[in-house]
């Protein structure tokens, strides 16, 4: 699939932004991070803005943006149409729980950041299952994508967190969450790489054309003496090469290494964890970045077949 820059925005500031959220509302009524409204207004004022930003930019990729208000409608059958839906319910109890914060907290502060936090998880959950639910994109379609979208953004929100904690001298909470989340986001990557490139292609041209009786099948002429939208969208090809070193910085920059820092923040806090703190969120971002468009480049859509592609095991 064709990595659209959009997308890719899109999709990491989003889920940063939703992860966030989702600490601040799970954590403040607990009493680990913060409770200062300084504190409370930039956390979630940028969560606030990330969000904003990702889905603005998400409407770059689309034909008509003006009718993007339409997915809405389709809530019963379409993914995206839900992903939109919880994300515009989740504003309100968002926006609440940013004036609250600002005046100091409360009961119903506490409420509308315990909302927001599960509106966040659930918008996140829908962004995944609209790939996780297309069947003829075998990368997609593989029970860890969903939990890896979740992992993701509770991630790298955690990170965002223990950087802006930092210069309140109360880091070691979201920083001890971002270290675990971190490991586990390197476990389930590679575990989602490696159960891909075992698995068989969904269908092969002669699976499709059902003669595969008579041995290797390959078209005679192509379909098309020019490109086209398939072609662009569809067919796109990474070399392995390529791809094996965006895998190694995605899942090494982007994960491990990040881990590892927080972990190292823990026991020296100071301008030191702060030090760490920040060299983990921007290893952080690049490889959310380059996992995001591994993700894309690395799909294979069934329809390439048609085009004389044969799908990689």
């Amino acid at each position: 699939m064709n990595p659209a820059p959009s997308i890719i925005v899109f999709t990491v500031a989003s889920g940063a932004g939703y992860g966030l959220l989702f600490w601040m509302g799970l954590l403040r009524p607990l009493g680990l991070v913060p409770s200062s409204a300084g504190f409370g207004a930039l956390a979630v004022g940028i969560a606030l803005l990330l969000i904003m930003l990702g889905l603005l930019s998400s409407t770059a990729h689309l034909g008509r943006p003006e009718r993007a208000w339409r997915a809405l409608s389709q809530w019963r059958s379409s993914w995206l149409s839900r992903e939109g839906v919880a994300a515009v319910a989740t504003f309100a109890p968002a926006g609440l729980f940013f004036v609250g914060v600002i005046g100091g907290g409360g009961a119903f502060t506490t409420l509308m950041g315990l909302l927001s936090a599960i509106g966040a998880a659930a918008t996140v959950f829908c962004t995944g299952m609209i790939y996780a639910s297309l069947k003829p994109i075998r990368q997609w379609h593989h029970p860890l994508v969903t939990p890896g979208y979740l992992l993701f953004g509770a991630f790298s929100g955690a990170v965002l967190l223990t950087l802006f904690a930092a210069f309140w001298g109360a880091a070691a909470v979201p920083a001890a969450i971002a270290a675990v989340l971190g490991a586990a986001a390197f476990i389930l990557k590679r575990a989602y790489w490696s159960s891909v490139d075992a698995a068989p292609p969904v269908a092969t041209m002669e699976s499709a054309t059902g003669l595969g009786f008579i041995g290797k099948v390959r078209p005679l002429d192509p379909p098309h003496t020019e490109t086209n939208y398939l072609l662009r969208e569809m067919a796109f090809r990474i070399g392995r090469v390529h791809a094996q070193r965006l895998r190694r910085i995605a899942s090494l920059a982007g994960f491990a290494a990040p881990a590892v820092l927080l972990a190292l923040a823990l026991p020296f806090g100071g301008a030191l964890g702060g030090i760490f703190a920040f060299a983990a969120t921007g290893l952080a971002l690049v490889g959310l970045l380059a996992e995001r468009w591994l993700m894309f480049a690395e799909a294979t859509h069934t329809v390439a077949l048609y085009y004389g592609q044969e799908p990689r095991a």
